[in-house]
């Protein structure tokens, strides 16, 4: 099954837009995690159990695992996801970017080392450094756009022959880069307006939206300017909002109050 159809099909199961962003760091696990000899494994088997009827995808961050040295947790976390949840994609937020050989090898550490179903990506060197990775037919391939950061303007916002170039990757992203179908687009929550323009250039291509939560986004506008045609097409990111969302031994069912609460919330304001 592709990428995007697995995604739609997890939708539609779960009633969700919710996607769950598994970033663990050490010092905040509760201490029943801690004391385990795989303490992300530990914490993020238990998130994972508590919410997987609740959402559409999941997206662990590589970089909370590679600091702590926790590579092989990451990708236990994942082969967990596969084994016990096969229907919920998994997103591998790595935001790679780089020369085509390169990009090759990140390619095979998303898809093969770690057995992700999407991958984030930088397109800042162009069209081949993406070709590696959208050349896994099956596979998603999310591609930085407008950015939830403050600073992501600095260079999204430059106009490039009369339009944002936010736009222009947006138009390239919907049409030369999307032959296999299987190309989403990272934009930020905290920038409805310009997730409004992005909706209007690439009609109903599934849009990956971090920034809810402890980044302000505000949901009822997120909603608003990005929905597609069928009242879909989003993937609503929460990580630090749900996964600390509960107190030492009751971290699970406090992430899954959580996210009960937050997929309730944009049921309600898309229906």
């Amino acid at each position: 099954m592709k990428f995007i159809e697995k995604l739609e099909s997890a939708q539609k199961k779960n009633n969700s837009l919710l996607c769950v962003g598994l970033d663990p760091s050490l010092e905040r696990l509760p201490h029943v995690c801690r004391r385990q000899p795989q303490p992300f494994l530990a914490f993020n088997r238990s998130l994972i159990d508590a919410t997987a009827d609740l959402v559409c995808a999941y997206k662990p961050q590589i970089a909370h695992y590679a600091a702590a040295g926790a590579e092989a947790e990451l990708q236990a976390t994942i082969r967990y996801i596969n084994e016990s949840y096969p229907d919920i994609p998994v997103i591998l937020d790595a935001k790679r970017g780089d020369i085509g050989s390169t990009a090759e090898k990140y390619a095979i550490e998303a898809f093969e080392r770690y057995q992700a179903d999407a991958v984030t990506v930088n397109p800042y060197l162009g069209g081949d450094s993406l070709a590696p990775f959208l050349k896994y037919r099956e596979k998603g391939v999310v591609i930085l756009c407008r950015t939830s950061n403050p600073g992501g303007g600095d260079l999204q916002s430059l106009e490039v022959e009369g339009e944002a170039l936010y736009l222009r990757l947006a138009r390239l992203a919907a049409s030369s880069w999307n032959g296999n179908r299987n190309v989403l687009l990272v934009v930020g929550a905290t920038w409805p307006a310009e997730l409004a323009r992005v909706r209007k250039v690439v009609g109903d291509m599934p849009l990956l939206v971090p920034g809810i939560g402890a980044q302000g986004g505000d949901l009822a506008a997120v909603l608003a300017a990005g929905l597609d045609r069928r009242g879909a097409g989003l993937l609503i990111n929460s990580s630090r909002g749900i996964i600390y969302a509960g107190q030492e031994e009751a971290f699970g069912p406090g992430a899954r109050q959580a996210a009960l609460e937050l997929r309730a919330e944009i049921n309600r304001l898309r229906n």
